[in-house]
């Protein structure tokens, strides 16, 4: 779907034809599920995020700006939504009776994390603040320019070059260190595209 074949289907949802939501749901969801189970690291709550993601983003679609390209304002959605499940999450390790099972769904979590990342990635990228996870997640995984993180995250480009730089030597020293090897064995680049690829 281009551009402006996604304008007119949310030019019909605000006119009434809700059901063409779906189109948007079924264009975006394997993206945003992706983009939460990174930040998040549990299948679970990356299902509960997106699903809430989509829900926010029907409620407030009459105040999506059309100047804005619509994956960057879902992408932004799902940056906040993801923020407070790690607020709520924090929250929940002073509050034994929030405590949920870690068992749950391991089976497939397991699964996940065999086809996107390996646990040595999942332990480097634990140890970054979540500001620094999701700048290397848009930039590396889900391969968006500095152009639109920028608008994702309200920040300018520049800034956010600058940040990326040391997020990627950050996460090369804190994968070395989990793979137990030299940052110098791990290669030049950032070694978080290699080790996604």
């Amino acid at each position: 779907m281009d551009d402006t074949d996604l304008q007119m289907v949310i030019y019909e949802v605000l006119k009434g034809d809700t059901e063409k939501f779906e189109k948007i749901m079924h264009l975006y969801q394997k993206s945003i599920f992706l983009y939460c189970y990174y930040m998040l690291g549990h299948y679970s709550e990356a299902e509960d995020c997106g699903q809430e993601v989509f829900l926010k983003a029907y409620r407030h679609l009459a105040k999506y700006n059309r100047d804005t390209p619509f994956g960057a304002w879902l992408y932004k959605i799902a940056y906040h939504q993801c923020i407070d499940v790690i607020r709520k999450r924090k929250l929940a390790k002073y509050l034994p009776f929030f405590y949920r099972d870690e068992k749950e769904n391991k089976h497939i979590d397991q699964q996940i994390e065999a086809l996107y990342f390996d646990e040595f990635v999942h332990k480097a990228m634990s140890k970054l603040s979540s500001e620094e996870r999701n700048l290397l997640i848009l930039r590396c995984v889900e391969e968006k320019g500095y152009q639109e993180i920028s608008l994702i995250l309200n920040q300018s480009s520049a800034t956010l070059r600058k940040k990326y730089e040391r997020s990627t030597a950050k996460f090369r020293k804190y994968y070395a260190q989990e793979k137990g090897v030299g940052s110098y064995e791990i290669g030049q680049g950032s070694g978080f595209e290699k080790t996604f690829s």
